[in-house]
């Protein structure tokens, strides 16, 4: 059975490429995503790449990813890292193993980005890499499942 991640990206996201690519790069999301699928074939994985502008989308889909069959999860939640309580409930209440993802490093930006809800019930970040912070967070999520997968 091929272990399945679920990568979401949050709001603005889609303006990856073109929206002050200073802060977040000039490769579009698409470019980021096929990148990330290209990763995760060559650690065995599986992901699924979404993006959305809505919370409650992020919520449900966070709630369905056990039933879905995805043993861990990436997520830049966006603006959202700073501001949502029910993603972090999300993430909370089902126990599926996330990593924290940023294109920019929010700590060496405005102070109000210096704060994330999600973070407390992450297993870890990976922020400040560009597009490569996707694949840098893969890379750690798949070895921490290796690492809890039963023998």
């Amino acid at each position: 059975m091929t272990t399945r991640v679920l990568c979401i990206s949050g709001p603005n996201l889609q303006l990856l490429g073109t929206r002050e690519p200073a802060v977040y790069g000039k490769e579009t999301l698409d470019e980021v995503h096929r990148r990330l699928e290209a990763s995760a074939r060559a650690l065995g994985v599986e992901v699924d790449a979404r993006q959305t502008n809505h919370e409650g989308t992020i919520v449900d889909w966070i709630g369905a990813a056990p039933k879905d069959g995805f043993a861990g999860m990436l997520l830049n939640p966006g603006a959202y890292t700073h501001t949502s309580i029910a993603i972090l409930d999300a993430l909370r209440a089902t126990g599926v193993p996330c990593v924290e993802v940023h294109l920019s490093n929010p700590d060496a930006r405005e102070p109000f980005r210096r704060r994330s809800y999600v973070a407390r019930v992450c297993v870890g970040q990976v922020a400040g890499f560009g597009a490569d912070s996707y694949e840098l967070a893969l890379d750690g999520l798949v070895r921490l499942l290796a690492r809890r997968r039963p023998d």
